[in-house]
């Protein structure tokens, strides 16, 4: 390899093409290619050996490397698109996330900005709320942190390497490369857990692995590439790379064990095996089929079409465009890549070519400091919730009275004259939600005992968004919680609310079932019996809140995951009201209160109730429930 230039392969620009086609793809939905997220990590084995190529040509060329120009050209190149990005979706989620969504979207956009999104991401899971939830419209941004976190070490080891080793630096640059390899397919395989798959899914050390093998490819190619000539190993290799290659993106998941226990590892050898044939040989047919136009054209925007395509697939829902299936994703992408051509030809090229980025440094680096900083000020300023409004006075009865129920009033004894009735809402994290969220009263004493991620269903195997998911720790053991809660609250009103995990499909009796199913229902009505037996077991009464329908999150495809199938929470509300008339429990029809019309809605009379399609707001609750559900407990409470 000589000259202070690397020369430019077409068939490089094909693989961008491929691997971004491959991740567009699996977003859509395509369901032929349930590995399609590993197109990312055929881009971090790629920029391994690309950034590694340039590195040993301009140490070639000039005996050292110019770590302020090399970061230069890549703040040129990245920076500009990103800021763009960030500051569109940062303007668009003021009207699109409900304001609750908004500090979650803020430190995503600090994150991101920093290039430190996939540690954000990481733990940004481990708030139930957000690993439940709809994915952040920033998600993608946790490789382009893991590319710069790359960018920023990689050529500082380059230059320690070089310095301490000058003539045998490319051997020592190998085994940095195989030793570094090593430790993160062991990291990954020691770290790997079924309950915390984004741990080695997003972590920097975890898939630092593709990007080393690419670094190595291009020490092993150095001098090597654009010489003409016949390579049939090589060629042998890059027809099973692209077998490999295949048979991944048709078959992983991303919480495959296998992946992270040597798994990312074989996928980086077969992209490294057709990256070396095509660069090798560019008259093969491997860089003839990867250097076609269209391929070529793709890969030249393939930057951007990576950066728009997750936040406008999540603006272009089913719910909004009408569309699911093939016609949702041919506007999506149609979508995509018109803005992303647009990025690359009006932001992305002129920026990157522009001479006084170029020829003045400081200024550039001036510029580029204050875009970041100014992004980040959009981001923080544009999060910032909006006032909470007043919750309106409710008027409770809470006198003593005669019983308007079939059961005889209450004696509960220890009670002082006077003291506030006791009302306690139980469940799960949409229980949560409307008892934290009720509007503070003088009138009754209120504990929301819910617990986020546990219903009363404790199956250990459940199906959640169309992939296994282990129950959350302690779920298994609801009913000894509840059993102590009630002991502590000592409830005159125990309010029941599941919305949520009841509904999804559980392993039992060897295969998945879910409510409507005879066999599931009688595992349903044991626990929810047990359920009424425990919040009632010291003279409660039980109110039972039939579940409200939910849309936590479309598929890819645009429809409904099965969770979120109105028939499933019918068939639920059926099984509640049957219970409850054989245990002389209350059923309060929450479900007409915020899903007027039989429907989903996000909205009541105005207000905003569902903050996810799932748990409630403050709003809608303050506004909408409380004046419905208050009375009515508080009635039961004194009856």
């Amino acid at each position: 390899m000589s000259g202070a230039r690397l020369p430019y392969q077409p068939a490089l620009d094909g693989v961008r093409a491929f691997a971004v086609l491959a991740v567009l793809l699996f977003h859509g939905g395509v369901a032929a290619l349930p590995g399609g997220f590993l197109g990312v990590d055929a881009f971090f084995v790629l920029s391994g050996f690309l950034i590694t190529s340039l590195l040993l040509v301009e140490r070639s060329a000039t005996g050292g490397t110019d770590l302020v120009a090399f970061w230069g050209r890549r703040a040129r190149r990245l920076l500009p698109a990103l800021l763009l990005v960030l500051s569109s979706v940062a303007v668009v989620s003021r009207w699109l996330l409900p304001p609750p969504e908004w500090p979650a979207l803020r430190f995503d956009s600090l994150a991101a900005v920093a290039y430190l999104a996939n540690w954000r991401m990481m733990f940004r899971d481990g708030d139930y709320f957000a690993a439940t939830g709809a994915p952040s419209p920033l998600q993608h941004t946790w490789s382009l942190g893991i590319e710069e976190q790359f960018y920023l070490l990689w050529p500082l080891v380059f230059i320690f390497v070089a310095a301490l080793a000058f003539r045998r630096s490319r051997a020592v640059l190998l085994v940095v490369c195989a030793v570094g390899s090593a430790l993160s397919v062991a990291a990954a395989a020691v770290l790997f857990s079924r309950s915390d798959v984004d741990r080695v899914y997003y972590g920097t050390d975890t898939r630092a692995v593709t990007l080393l093998v690419g670094c190595a490819l291009a020490v092993l190619l150095s001098g090597r590439v654009g010489r003409r000539g016949r390579h049939p190993v090589l060629g042998s290799l890059a027809v099973v790379g692209v077998a490999v290659t295949g048979l991944f993106w048709a078959s992983a998941g991303g919480g495959s064990p296998w992946l992270y226990r040597g798994g990312l590892l074989l996928v980086a050898l077969a992209t490294a095996a057709v990256i070396a044939h095509a660069v090798v040989s560019p008259r093969s047919p491997t860089a003839r089929l990867l250097g076609l136009l269209p391929l070529v054209l793709v890969g030249r925007i393939s930057y951007g079409l990576y950066l728009w395509h997750w936040p406008l697939f999540g603006w272009l829902t089913s719910a909004r465009t009408g569309l699911s299936g093939p016609a949702l994703l041919g506007v999506r992408l149609a979508a995509v890549f018109v803005v992303a051509t647009a990025s690359y030809l009006l932001v992305e090229r002129p920026l990157r070519t522009a001479r006084w980025t170029r020829g003045r440094p400081r200024l550039g680096g001036a510029v580029a400091g204050v875009a970041v900083l100014a992004t980040a000020a959009l981001a923080v300023l544009v999060t910032v919730p909006p006032p909470a409004r007043q919750a309106p006075a409710i008027a409770l009865d809470t006198r003593p009275g005669p019983s308007a129920s079939a059961t005889p009033p209450i004696q509960r004894a220890g009670r002082t004259p006077g003291a506030l009735p006791r009302i306690a809402f139980m469940g799960d994290s949409v229980s949560w939600s409307l008892g934290t969220y009720l509007p503070k009263q003088s009138q009754l004493q209120v504990t929301a005992r819910g617990v986020p991620g546990c219903g009363i269903a404790r199956l250990p195997d459940v199906f959640y968004v169309g992939s296994p998911h282990p129950t959350y720790p302690g779920c298994d053991t609801w009913d000894q919680r509840w059993r102590r809660n009630i002991t502590t609250d000592d409830p005159d009103v125990a309010v029941l609310l599941l919305d949520r995990w009841e509904l999804m499909d559980r392993k039992l009796n060897g295969r998945y079932q879910h409510v409507g199913e005879p066999e599931f229902d009688a595992y349903l009505l044991r626990e929810l019996n047990l359920a009424i037996d425990i919040v009632g077991v010291r003279g409660a009464r039980v109110a039972v809140l039939t579940a409200p329908y939910t849309r936590r999150a479309e598929r890819p495809d645009g429809g409904l995951w099965p969770e979120d199938e109105p028939a499933r929470v019918d068939a639920w509300n059926r099984l509640l009201r049957a219970t409850a008339a054989k245990r002389t429990a209350t059923v309060l029809d929450l479900q007409a209160v915020v899903c007027p019309g039989g429907a989903f809605a996000w909205d009541v009379g105005g207000v905003r109730v569902r903050s996810d399609g799932l748990h409630f707001t403050p709003e809608g609750v303050q506004q909408v429930i409380a004046p419905w559900l208050l009375p009515q407990v508080a009635r039961l409470a004194t009856a």
